[in-house]
């Protein structure tokens, strides 16, 4: 055991594992408002920083419980609740395309809930369409509103594909989260230059050579990309002219 480690800690606090597909949530999560909730963190929250010792009258102090409060229930947590969603609507496939479609580089911001430190990073969603389509912005949502929660990376990245399946009516979607988790890099081994990488791969995706074209994908730069015989579609959604 390292020197600096927390002797108090459980022995599973660094073994970053999902106990459960679904993020746990108690039967009576949403018997309280939210401004009830905001209510009763920020005098939690001003307990905590009144044992470590802080000044709660100092002007730079003093409305940070109901800052911190409202942050977490408004904005980094406020994917906790199913009424904020995004709503999914879908398209039929007019354009027949029947290619796999490819949205990367998502931005992702999390918090670990082992820690409740950040977790920052992007996921790249994929799918074959089974007569239906996604504005491609809703992917971006879908995954958004899964990192607004205390997470386990495994978990967000089975929760969006499990989404995604659902609405597209499809099993034929992946996922890849490539993330850097702070309670690795600012706490216990601080090492700032690795980042975790989670994926979720559902029917055709389970095949190899698929599998590895959205991988490529991934990692495809746009002067690799003007070559491949689909670029097009993606100019039209990039706005990227082919030279």
């Amino acid at each position: 055991m390292d020197k600096d480690q927390d002797q108090t800690d459980s022995p599973l606090d660094d073994r970053h594992f999902s106990t459960a597909g679904d993020t746990p949530m108690r039967e009576d999560a949403f018997a309280l408002s939210d401004e009830e909730k905001i209510k009763i963190i920020e005098g939690k929250f001003s307990e905590i920083m009144h044992t470590l010792g802080l000044d709660l009258t100092d002007d730079s102090l003093k409305g940070t419980p109901k800052r911190v409060a409202k942050m977490y229930v408004k904005e980094i947590f406020g994917g906790l609740n199913p009424e904020k969603a995004p709503t999914s609507s879908d398209f039929d496939n007019k354009y027949k395309y029947t290619e796999m479609l490819v949205e990367k580089d998502i931005t992702v911001y999390s918090t670990c809930e082992h820690h409740f430190l950040p977790i920052v990073g992007k996921a790249h969603v994929a799918y074959f369409s089974n007569g239906h389509v996604i504005g491609l912005s809703k992917m971006n949502r879908i995954v958004d509103y899964y990192a607004k929660r205390p997470q386990v990376q495994e978990r967000m990245t089975m929760q969006v594909v499990k989404h995604l399946q659902k609405i597209l009516g499809t099993d034929d979607v992946a996922c890849v989260i490539d993330a850097k988790h702070l309670c690795v890099n600012s706490r216990g081994i601080r090492d700032i230059q690795s980042s975790t990488v989670t994926s979720e791969f559902g029917g055709k995706f389970k095949d190899p050579t698929v599998k590895q074209e959205f991988l490529d994908y991934i990692v495809m730069k746009l002067e690799m990309l003007k070559n491949v015989p689909n670029f097009p579609y993606r100019c039209r959604k990039e706005g990227i002219r082919k030279t």
